[in-house]
This record gives C-alpha cells, structure tokens and sequence, in this order.
C-alpha cells in the first residue's frame, strides 16, 4: 500500500523592531528600552501563535528577534545597528526559508536615518534572497515608503484608530503570509502603491468619527473584490520630519486592473475629503478644558494632556500641566477632586518610598528628558500609595496635594486601563476630573468618561504641526500647503521583491 507523505510544513522566519518615535522629542530610545525578546518568546507574544494553536502548528518556525517599545524618541544608531544585525545573523543562521513575518510598527525613528524600516527590509531581504516571500502587519500611522514596499511582499495595517484591531491586523499578516505559500508556485502579488500627500495627528484621523470611519469602511469592501489579497490605508506619521511621512494607500493582489482601481478609488476619496478632517474631541487650551469640567455636571470629566502623549512620542515628563494644575484652587482646597496621570520621575519616586505611605513630602518633579516650558515643578503633598511590579512604570507613587492625586513613575508609562488607577489605590469612576497625558481616549477610557476634552499643550507631539516647524517632509503636503494643487493619485505598481542594495549604513 502506498502511504501520502505529507508536504513538508513551509519554514517561516519572524522578527522585527517596533516603534513610534518622535524626531520632536528630546528623548532617546536604546535597544533596551524595545525590550527585546528572542526564540519562542517572539512566538508566544501573540496568542494565536502560542503552543497548540493553529497557526503556531502550520509552519517551522525560526523566531529570531522581536523589539517593541512604548512611543518615544529616536534611536541611537548603534543601538539600532547592533539589533538590526543580531536580526540578520539569525535570519543567516536559519538556513533556507519559505517565508518570513517582518513584524513592524512603521514609524521608528533612528538617528541619522531617514527610513529606518526601509533599511531594516532591504537588509533583510538581501540575507533571506529575492524567493522568501515576505509579510508584516504594520499600524497605521506608520510610514510606507516606495523602498519598504518594494522591498516586502504582503503589507497590511490597522483598520481601527484606537487599535482596536491590533491583534487581528498581525494574525492577518500571517495568514495571507500562508495563504500565498500554499499556492502552486508562490506566485508573488501585484502591489498598488498611492502615496498622498496628507499628514495629520491621529487625534484628527480616530475611525470613530467622519471622514475616517466611512474611508476605512471602503478597505474591506475593495478587499472582497476577486483577485484582490488585502488593502490597507496608512495615516503616516504625523511627529517625524522625514520625507516619507505621509499617508499612503496599498491593495495587494493577483489582478492588475482591479487592485489598481481599487487603490484609486480609496486614494481619491481620502483627498477629496481632506478638508473633512477634525479633532476627535472638543479642544480648547488646558484652562478652557479645565474650565468646562468645573462647570460641567458629567463625572468623570476627563481631560487629554494631549502635547506631551507618551503614546506618540512624547517624553511624558513635560510638567507645564500639572504646575497649571497646581495652581487651580478648586484642587488645591479639595472642593474638587482630580488624577493627573503622569510625570516619571525616578528620584521623586525613591524619595517617596524612602519617606513611605502618609509621610508628608516636598519634591521637585519631572522635566529631565523634556525641560518644555516649566522645567521641574515643585510638589508637596502627602504620599498615599506605594506600588511595585508594573512592567513599564516599575514602581509607582500616589501624592496628593489637596484634591488632585499625582502619579509619579519609575519609569514612563502610558495609563490606559481602568487597572492603571486601582492598582494604585484610585477611583477613577468616582473621582470629578482625570487628566491623562494621552491623545484620543483609549477604549477603557472612553468608556469611563462621562465627558471629555482634549487640551492642546505643549511637548513633542504638538498637535499643532505648523508650529512644530517641518521642514524636510515631502512638499507641497497638506495642510502645511493649504492651496496645494490635485496631486498624481495613479497607482503605481511596486515590482516584485528581489534583493537590493542597502543604501544607509
């Protein structure tokens, strides 16, 4: 009897750097701070690719290296160098591959670099040879430029703003990734690529609200066109000043004329709509913001501290709002009672747990990366609660002076979730006004608030980008140049990946 030896699974490879960084920022990003992780531990990140599910079983996998850091700012190149060939000699020492998942975010930021991610596929696919078909499922507001395009095989993005869909979008990226090596031949998709030249924050682009929400409701139905494989639109990056930071649109599939089409089609609808574009909230100063929360019944009330966001980039430790805070009576006599997440500050911190719960303290606090315009600030309150053991902000302090609860953090940390505040002994639900540095509300957030507003301060993701002062994006670029002309929205077909030369060191 003659038995069916089964094929041999594909051999797939995974690595990759994550990261958003402002080039506004006076902070920097070492190879620590991405966390690497390597081996299985780059697997067992994703639930779907942990032992026994699915897809962890579909393939060989040669995990190799996978960095990914919270927001901030650029990378040292030596730092990005040394991890880019740690990424290299594993992908060499794996031997031959079918396929590899370049897991990227698409806006890190390296200094002396223009296009790090670029770099990063092109080196890539020169260890790896033109046959590897390569996929990643990027976020939104990363950058594709035409060297990164060329360079991959299947790119896809987030479809959600908050992302929502993170998780599904890195799942799909593995599944087109095998759904293309069980095709006879492997054949290599087609790539429609659109740049436009739009740059805006995410707070104005969030698929909650109009135009984005019915733009990125055309993606799936331009995905479900026969002989199309996947679409994707990329905000961009709105922080770094590179020349490739601006939205695009990519279709990827089998058939030309109809991934073209559909490229077209969504490219000229996000430009005719570009006027349409318009904060996620209602904004206004910090003083108006906290204006209408004092004279507002809703509660919580709560605030964005949208200037110095540490999930896009900034520093978190710009203090010019909390010393605003500081000032306002309604905190400082506890009529009113509020949370002002956060300020890392590692010796404030050790003084607190040196001087322990309920001790009364004196501290100057923040502003060691990003002086912005008030330098430390000075906070005398009564220590209230102590916590160790997060994984970003490792310890964590309560003081609170009056009504307003200040978190300090060991080290900077974005606060998402309701868990942020219990942990550490607050009640956001039933506290009056909760300022957060963070742009659109995150889901758990959103939810909470009764209300909210988003202050525009300063720090290193200004949302005012004209006052940042870009001067090496790509020009003319909307709304930098409000009366520019209908640029080209012809797609052009991206070639199909081979190994090419590297052009930055």
């Amino acid at each position: 009897m003659n038995e069916t030896v089964p094929a041999p699974l594909p051999r797939i490879a995974m690595a990759g750097l994550s990261l958003e960084a402002s080039t506004y920022s006076p902070a920097i990003t070492t190879a620590a701070d991405l966390h690497p992780r390597r081996g299985t531990d780059v697997l067992d990140r994703y639930e779907f690719l942990r032992p026994g599910t699915e897809l962890r079983g579909a393939a060989t996998w040669f995990p190799v290296l996978q960095g990914r850091g919270v927001p901030g700012g650029p990378v040292p190149l030596d730092d990005y160098l040394a991890l880019k060939a740690e990424i290299l000699a594993g992908l060499a020492a794996a031997g031959p591959l079918d396929g590899m998942i370049l897991d990227l975010h698409g806006a890190m930021s390296v200094l002396g670099m223009d296009d790090a991610e670029g770099d990063l596929a092109v080196a890539v696919r020169e260890v790896v040879g033109p046959d590897v078909i390569i996929s990643t499922g990027m976020d939104l507001h990363g950058n594709v430029s035409w060297r990164l395009a060329e360079a991959l095989d299947l790119l896809t993005c987030y479809r959600m703003a908050p992302h929502e869909d993170a998780l599904d979008t890195k799942e799909r990226a593995v599944r087109n990734l095998l759904q293309r090596l069980a095709m006879p031949g492997r054949p290599r998709p087609l790539k429609a690529w659109i740049p436009i030249p739009v740059l805006l924050p995410g707070e104005k682009t969030s698929t909650r609200i109009e135009p984005a929400k019915s733009l990125y409701a055309m993606v799936p139905e331009v995905e479900a066109q026969d002989g199309v494989l996947d679409a994707a639109i990329w905000i961009g990056y709105a922080w770094a000043d590179e020349p490739r930071n601006m939205a695009v649109v990519m279709v990827t599939g089998d058939d030309e004329a109809t991934i073209v089409a559909g490229a077209e089609r969504i490219a000229s609808a996000f430009w005719e709509r570009r006027h349409e574009f318009s904060f996620v909230a209602p904004t206004g100063t910090l003083e108006e913001c906290l204006d209408s929360a004092m004279a507002s019944a809703a509660r919580p009330y709560f605030i964005s501290d949208s200037g110095d966001n540490p999930t896009a980039g900034g520093a978190g430790d710009v203090t010019w709002s909390l010393a605003e805070l500081l000032k306002r009576e309604e905190f400082a006599s506890g009529e009113t009672t509020g949370i002002y997440a956060s300020i890392p500050d590692p010796a404030a911190v050790e003084a607190c747990w040196q001087a322990g719960v309920g001790a009364d303290v004196d501290l100057l606090v923040g502003a060691i990366v990003d002086a912005g315009p008030s330098g430390p600030v000075r906070l005398r309150g009564r220590v209230e609660h102590l916590h160790e053991g997060d994984p970003d902000a490792l310890r964590e302090v309560v003081v609170r002076a009056g009504g307003l609860a200040v978190l300090l953090t060991e080290v900077r940390k974005p606060y998402h979730l309701e868990v942020d505040f219990t942990r550490n002994g607050l009640d956001p639900r039933g506290t009056d006004v909760v300022i957060v540095k963070i742009g659109y509300l995150e889901p758990e957030l959103f939810e909470m608030s009764s209300d909210w507003m988003l202050a525009l301060t300063p720090g290193g993701v200004d949302q005012d980008l004209p006052r940042l002062g870009h001067h090496r994006i790509t020009r003319p670029m909307y709304p930098f140049n409000p009366a520019m002309a209908t640029p080209d929205l012809h797609a052009r077909l991206v070639p199909a990946a081979n190994a090419v030369a590297s052009v930055e060191a």
